[in-house]
């Protein structure tokens, strides 16, 4: 799922071709023009930059011929640098844009410094990304394969892939080696996989036809035309960058000494993907200066009294989080009481904020929902949850772009995280960015790759858990506090993969631990027949409860425990079914079977938890772990491929003794029946969870202001 979605989408013809594009408007703002690259990428390169200038400037982009959503082409007369001119300049025509800041990657930096010199009227700036000029100095393997472009080589690997035979045969090959030239920084495992998939969206032959025409272009008039270049320019270039050596960012500097050039040290090909913060940072602040435009920030009057100020991120993942996060909240304010909280949380957390009173910040309106991304991602009761969230990239840095922002000018004097990864990922990846303490919680620590995934998400697991490892190693001082939900015994004795350290001894070194935060005390409930009374259930019926948490990941599931309801019925006496949709799951397109009801959503869920004769549930923490506190019998369900529900979750729930696993093949009505009425009579002898959690947890988050 994308971060944000195009306001106008359309296209436009030239020279037979059909070019596709896509604006982002933001009216009475200037206009950030994102070029094409090669075309070996479509406009999705710029998927890190687009949600956050889109929120400052009116943005339009585009597919270049040969990918994307744009026309293929073979014919080589139909590419080329003056026609990768022309067909911008068609676009900005279409678009009615008269003038812009244009930025381009790569190629696309190329084609922008040319554009500019070409039109000096429509730019007003222009900001060139790793520009791959044609009088650049290029990687040798790969100066050295152009050389040898029409000859065929056997068996070929590396930059021997670069050849016509290659191309034409074997596009695949290439585009798998040459991912990894381009996204050559270490940990960039995402972006190698993206960079493939993008240059899968074109064709060998339709790439040799657009070399050879740009082999052929007039280096003597491109150079001219970049010569003529009478606006601001910036350029933004990796010490590192495996293709386009750094020395040629120094080349342009002479011809135009007026350019300014972020280095980024380290950086390979490309930085506005493997490091958008600080691209989108530096392209904004480039865009501003050049119109003028300055920020008003929030005022800090020095010296006069005011309350401390918190800024709570809630992960919204799951309704867990936030029952868990109110609790500490209010344990935070018996310690402080004059502390102002303000909490950013998007659907269906401010379900539960909103029920408890808190203030929620307007930005959160700015949020890319991550819930519905997860949604878009699973399948029948499976949810590949490790890839879902590298999916969801693009998702992260938009939101994190608009914490930050929020942080910035809040002025807060303390940031609380409960699994805002984006944050707390961010934050060590951009330590200059800490303005303020920050306390960091999370339940769970370690990717653990599912089996039946294979060898490439146990490659690309064991990769992101190292990255975290270095970098909390790294940058200490980013983590204030970093607490976990729980007790070390709750961690399972997994690795954080081949060669690396246990999770639990990393943990234990790494975090302080605050016991579990259950958000009530199952004591305070009170005389269980009375609150079975209150809730309106009868003493002789027998209460099933059914729950999926707060996203439609349990469509699948809710369905198959509604279809087993007619068999259960036959032998439990008076079962009576209660299904909790959640907040995104509307009733309505269930199955409606007499003697089955739905609830969409239920504040404090946890007290008719406690009142039921029997739950069925997925494998979330929250819930199972309420369930265990209330001492309830409970058959879980995780989903499949959810690393977390599987290992994490289940690791936890057998040391408390808690609950029945079941897989989902299993939830079949004859199946479902018999261990309903099997778990409805079994007395439970859970271990006891404790209650002090949030208490704890406050105190330590509580000791920052």
């Amino acid at each position: 799922m994308r971060a944000v979605t195009p306001d106008i989408e359309g296209f436009v013809e030239r020279d037979g071709a059909k070019i596709a594009y896509q604006v982002f408007e933001n009216p009475g703002k200037p206009t950030v023009f994102l070029g094409a690259s090669w075309m070996v990428v479509d406009s999705r390169h710029w998927k890190m930059q687009i949600p956050y200038l889109s929120r400052h400037y009116r943005v339009v982009t585009f597919d270049p011929v040969g990918n994307g959503k744009s026309d293929r082409s073979t014919d080589s007369k139909r590419f080329g640098m003056p026609n990768d001119a022309a067909d911008a300049i068609a676009v900005l025509d279409a678009t009615g844009t008269q003038t812009c800041v244009a930025a381009g990657l790569s190629a696309g930096g190329r084609y922008v410094h040319y554009l500019a010199g070409l039109y000096p009227d429509r730019f007003d700036a222009i900001i060139g990304i790793a520009p791959a000029h044609l009088w650049a100095s290029f990687s040798p393997g790969m100066m050295a394969a152009y050389d040898l472009f029409e000859e065929d080589v056997e068996n070929a690997e590396g930059w021997d892939t670069q050849r016509r035979s290659g191309w034409n045969d074997n596009w695949e090959d290439y585009a798998a080696f040459f991912a990894t030239q381009c996204a050559s920084d270490p940990h960039s495992t995402k972006l190698v996989d993206d960079m493939f998939e993008w240059m899968m969206g074109t064709t060998g032959p339709a790439v040799v036809a657009e070399t050879i025409e740009s082999e052929h272009g007039d280096l003597e008039k491109a150079m001219e035309s970049i010569e003529r270049i009478d606006v601001p320019m910036l350029i933004i270039h990796g010490t590192a960058d495996q293709l386009v050596n750094y020395e040629s960012a120094a080349a342009m500097k002479a011809l135009h000494p007026q350019a300014e050039i972020l280095t980024i040290d380290g950086a390979g090909h490309l930085p506005q993907a493997r490091y958008p913060v600080r691209v989108n940072h530096a392209i904004k602040s480039f865009v501003d200066r050049v119109y003028g435009l300055q920020e008003i920030s929030s005022v800090w009057h020095v010296g006069h009294a005011r309350p401390k100020k918190v800024l709570y991120v809630s992960s919204p993942i799951g309704l867990g989080h936030a029952r868990r996060d109110v609790a500490i909240a209010q344990e935070l304010r018996e310690l402080h009481p004059d502390i102002e909280i303000d909490w950013l949380a998007q659907d269906p957390v401010t379900r539960v904020l909103e029920a408890s009173g808190e203030r929620i910040h307007p930005a959160s309106a700015f949020l890319a929902n991550e819930s519905s991304h997860i949604e878009s991602e699973a399948g029948e009761h499976n949810l590949a949850v490790f890839q879902a969230l590298r999916d969801m990239d693009e998702i992260m840095i938009a939101n994190f772009m608009v914490t930050e922002e929020v942080i910035r000018d809040g002025q807060y004097d303390l940031v609380i995280a409960d699994e805002a990864w984006e944050l707390d990922g961010q934050l060590h990846e951009n330590p200059n960015l800490k303005s303020t303490p920050f306390a960091w919680m999370t339940d769970f620590v370690g990717y653990i790759p599912m089996p039946e995934r294979g060898e490439r998400e146990a490659f690309v697991a064991a990769d992101y858990n190292l990255d975290m490892i270095e970098q909390v190693a790294r940058y200490k001082r980013v983590r204030d506090a970093a607490i976990f939900v729980g007790n070390p015994d709750d961690i399972g004795p997994q690795t954080f993969g081949p060669g690396l350290p246990g999770i639990r001894d990393w943990t234990e070194e790494n975090f302080d631990f605050s016991g579990y935060v259950t958000g009530f005390d199952p004591k305070a409930l009170g005389d269980r027949q009375e609150l079975r009374q209150e809730l309106g259930y009868l003493p002789d019926q027998k209460v099933c409860i059914v729950s999926v948490g707060g996203s439609a990941v349990g469509t699948h599931l809710i369905n198959r425990v509604v279809g087993s309801y007619e068999a259960a019925s036959q032998v439990i006496d008076d079962l009576r079914m209660i299904v909790v949709t959640g907040p995104r799951i509307d009733p309505a397109t269930l199955p409606q079977i007499p003697g089955v009801e739905f609830r969409s959503y239920v504040d404090k869920l946890y007290r008719h938890l406690a009142a039921a004769d029997l739950a069925i549930v997925q494998g979330g923490l929250t819930t199972t772990m309420e369930l265990a506190a209330s001492k309830v019998p409970f058959i879980y369900v995780p989903l499949r491929g959810h690393f977390e529900q599987n290992f994490h979750v289940r690791a936890r729930l057998d040391k408390y003794r808690a609950g029945r696993y079941v897989d989902y093949e299993d939830v079949v009505p004859d199946n479902l029946s018999a261990l309903m009425v099997e778990e409805m009579g079994r007395p439970v002898d859970y271990l006891d969870v404790e209650t002090g959690g949030a208490k704890t947890a406050a105190g330590m988050i509580g000791k920052l202001l």
